[in-house]
């Protein structure tokens, strides 16, 4: 899962998640503000197993 956090001038944080890398990635060229990327990773998702 990726997520999107905005910081705006009025002190409004907003978050946006996205399934995939690429949706993500193109949503942040088209959102204004300070904003940061993040990959959420959970560890108990099966795709992590040894």
């Amino acid at each position: 899962m990726w997520n999107i956090t905005v910081f705006s001038k009025g002190k409004i944080i907003m978050m946006y998640e996205f399934n995939t890398e690429q949706e993500a990635r193109e949503a942040f060229k088209n959102i204004y503000g300070n904003k940061i990327l993040s990959e959420i990773i959970y560890f108990n998702n099966d795709c992590l197993l040894l």
